[in-house]
């Protein structure tokens, strides 16, 4: 490295630390050309045009990931050290030819992406998730926590949410399935998306949510906000992680409690992991109905044993009774969501969730491949029934 490149990575520096602590504004070009006339200024004309040059090649772009990102197939990018990126399309993963020239190469790709969110990753805090202002998301691990070198995780934000019909057009579950849980959202049932790690829950919940009633205020509350909900009323909360001083956390639950005092119609929350899911519990006890989440589960039963295990969370002494009676009371349906070897993702199931002697009980109502049937008895059928004398059903 000669010193005009070892001077442009010293100012590529800077111009990291410059949008860390929001000391920007002039544009990238710009805030290059200051820099480097002050700092650089007793250098001949080409010698200083030369650097703004190479700066400018330093802080754009992510090198080798381009062309990943820019292909709107691809809907995750996964770097597992400098020698090694994988995709995932339709579902599957594969590998890809693309490799960074050196590890240094890729933590400044990684920097690259972090520095506009004022986010860092260092040995003190070598753990980091974002979210780019395109909405996607980001994962950034690093040494001595990855033994392989930096690992970095994209996921593509898609800006356009699928429909119902979408969803059935794609074959991720059936009309009469599409039909049923269209009308149970419309009238106000609430609804628990389960499934396991990249099967589609968010993207099944986003669908769902184009049930509601337009004129209805909606609050999402999300770790990473995802949802592109259609309707006018949307209020969007987003949790916050702590800073690098571990101060300015803002949770999840805290914001489910918020969103309590803020007039919801209905409380979309993206994924229930923690504490929060008791606060959520009580909101649907107490006339907040109608109300969708998602959780990671294997199967409808285990989704309500697991909500009854993060509401235990809270740490509020409750008897495990009074929280499964709680579950009952709360959720009408269970929607389970898979990803199959081919990398399809489909609805296994539709499951009504039914009061039993030890709690939360499961009936299903329809099985990927056979027929749906519609709830006979019990609180969801009343619920359908009452609204079809509405007559808005």
């Amino acid at each position: 490295m000669d010193a005009l490149d070892e001077l442009a990575a010293a100012l590529r520096a800077q111009l990291i630390e410059r949008a860390r602590s929001g000391r920007t504004g002039a544009g990238l070009d710009g805030e290059v050309a200051t820099l480097v006339d002050e700092e650089a200024a007793s250098l001949p004309d080409p010698d200083r045009a030369a650097l703004r040059e190479r700066v400018l090649l330093l802080a754009r772009g992510l090198g080798p990931l381009e062309p990943l990102l820019a292909d709107p197939h691809v809907d995750e990018v996964m770097v597992n050290g400098h020698r090694e990126v994988y995709v995932e399309r339709a579902g599957r993963v594969v590998r890809t030819g693309t490799s960074f020239e050196s590890e240094a190469e890729l933590r400044h790709a990684i920097e690259r992406i972090l520095a506009p969110v004022g986010r860092r990753v260092d040995e003190a805090s070598p753990l980091c998730d974002a979210r780019l202002g395109d909405g996607s998301r980001v994962n950034v691990v690093i040494p001595p926590l990855s033994l392989g070198g930096p690992c970095l995780t994209i996921r593509r934000f898609r800006r356009e949410g699928f429909s119902l019909r979408q969803l059935v057009d794609r074959g991720t579950l059936d009309a009469s399935a599409a039909e049923l849980l269209a009308l149970c959202v419309a009238s106000r049932a609430s609804v628990l998306v389960s499934g396991g790690t990249g099967s589609g829950k968010t993207t099944t919940l986003n669908a769902l949510s184009g049930a509601i009633p337009g004129d209805e205020r909606i609050v999402t509350i999300e770790d990473a906000a995802e949802l592109r909900l259609r309707q006018r009323h949307v209020v969007r909360l987003e949790a916050r992680p702590a800073n690098v001083e571990g101060r300015g956390e803002v949770s999840i639950r805290q914001l489910v409690r918020n969103a309590l005092r803020m007039r919801p119609d209905r409380i979309v929350v993206g994924e229930v992991r923690g504490g929060e899911a008791l606060d959520m519990l009580q909101a649907l006890n107490t006339g907040h109905d109608g109300s969708l989440s998602t959780v990671h589960a294997n199967s409808p039963s285990d989704a309500l044993r697991r909500l009854e295990t993060l509401a235990l969370m809270a740490g509020l002494g409750l008897p495990h009774e009074a929280v499964r009676d709680q579950v009952a009371g709360a959720l009408d349906l269970v929607v389970h969501q898979a990803r199959l070897p081919g990398g399809e993702r489909v609805v296994e199931s539709v499951t009504e969730v039914v009061r039993v002697a030890g709690g939360a009980g499961a009936r299903e109502l329809h099985r990927r491949g056979g027929g749906t049937m519609s709830p006979r008895d019990g609180r969801l059928a009343s619920r359908l029934a009452a609204f079809r004398e509405r007559g808005e059903g």
